[in-house]
């Protein structure tokens, strides 16, 4: 028997999330491990009278691609996925991982030569979603290797997953409008704000936000959800951060990174462990060394880091930069073949000043006082 919450989910998901319509054109995509919910969204999306379609990836298959592929198919983009993320209305893509460790021991630079080829039509898809052209979300599904990841049980990480969408409240949709309302109120205020600085140990940073547009994440584009974020100028970011959590790339792991800014760019770079992977990335790109985006993670339900980025992004407390892509819509113009994410824990001692007035505190906004 189903979980009445798998089908909770599928109705936000179609409904809130998506905002499925008569005659969308809508793809799923995700493995076998996933099966409950995506019969439950497929069904969800028939009834509301779109062309739902279901693509589904084998165990293993990314592996052998990397472990087998030429250069050549590195850098191939097939004329099917072209046409689905050029002309589709609809994406929800479902992480139900078999194991987040499965590339773990490819080359580094296999893995950036397949991001770069992919990197112009992934640009393309960003920008329609920009100009509300067409919807994607990003949701879980709780997996064996997800919960080992986060180590808990499979049953306490689902139990973590639902409470962190909000799955056990009564209307799980009318609490997603209402952390809409409250981040609405930080987004109108820093979207008046020119200048950031963030203060924490081993952190000292400042950045321009000047006209640039700040996004309110309620649970569209992923699920769940709980952060604000922009994309700084691009030449502004100025001094040096020391993350709190490992960033984690394809399943790899990098530790203790820390970050030296010049006119916007990473000028030193160091990590207790998977330095020559950071190293590397850095230099995918001119726009590798560069922060696409700034973000401070508002979900109060989400407190400890789990190894998915889906979820520790949001942790309550944070606030995170990725390296490397912007976004169209915040009116960030860095384009790079990566966009990884790194935290910074703010809960003990952190303050984010907005020019120059202090706004948060211990990973607190002081804009709820």
């Amino acid at each position: 028997m189903i979980d009445p919450r798998l089908t909770r989910m599928a109705e936000v998901l179609v409904d809130y999330s998506l905002e499925l319509k008569p005659g969308d054109k809508f793809v799923i995509e995700s493995n076998e491990q996933a099966a409950p919910l995506i019969k439950e969204v497929y069904r969800l999306a028939l009834k509301r009278g779109a062309h739902p379609e279901v693509q589904l990836e084998l165990e293993d298959l990314s592996r052998i691609f990397f472990d087998t592929a030429t250069d050549e198919q590195l850098q191939y983009v097939s004329p099917l996925k072209e046409k689905m993320l050029l002309e589709y209305d609809k994406f929800l893509s479902i992480i139900a991982d078999y194991n987040t460790k499965s590339l773990n021991n490819v080359p580094s630079s296999r893995i950036a030569l397949r991001r770069r080829a992919l990197a112009p039509l992934n640009q393309r898809f960003m920008e329609r979603a920009a100009r509300g052209e067409m919807r994607w979300c990003v949701a879980p599904f709780p997996t064996q290797a997800l919960a080992q990841e986060a180590a808990m049980s499979l049953d306490e990480y689902a139990e973590f997953v639902m409470e962190a969408c909000l799955l056990n409240t009564p209307d799980p949709i009318a609490a997603w409008r209402e952390i809409h309302q409250r981040q609405r109120k930080y987004v109108e205020y820093l979207n008046g704000v020119d200048v950031i600085e963030v203060k924490a140990k081993d952190t000292d940073l400042r950045l321009s936000v000047k006209g640039r547009t700040w996004e309110n994440c309620d649970g569209k584009m992923n699920f769940p959800d709980g952060e604000v974020f922009t994309s700084p100028i691009e030449d502004s970011v100025e001094g040096f951060i020391r993350f709190s959590f490992p960033g984690i790339y394809s399943g790899k792991e990098v530790e203790d990174i820390r970050l030296t800014f010049r006119k916007g760019r990473v000028v030193e770079a160091s990590a207790a462990k998977g330095e020559d992977l950071l190293l590397s990335l850095l230099d995918t790109d001119e726009g590798a060394r560069r922060v696409g985006e700034f973000a401070i993670g508002t979900n109060p339900g989400i407190t400890k880091f789990t190894r998915n980025i889906l979820f520790d992004e949001k942790i309550g407390g944070t606030i995170h930069l990725a390296l490397g892509n912007s976004y169209f819509e915040t009116g960030g113009q860095n384009k790079s073949g990566i966009h990884w994410d790194m935290l910074c824990d703010m809960r003990e001692g952190g303050e984010i000043y907005a020019d120059g007035k202090l706004i948060y505190r211990n990973g607190r906004m002081l804009l709820d006082d």
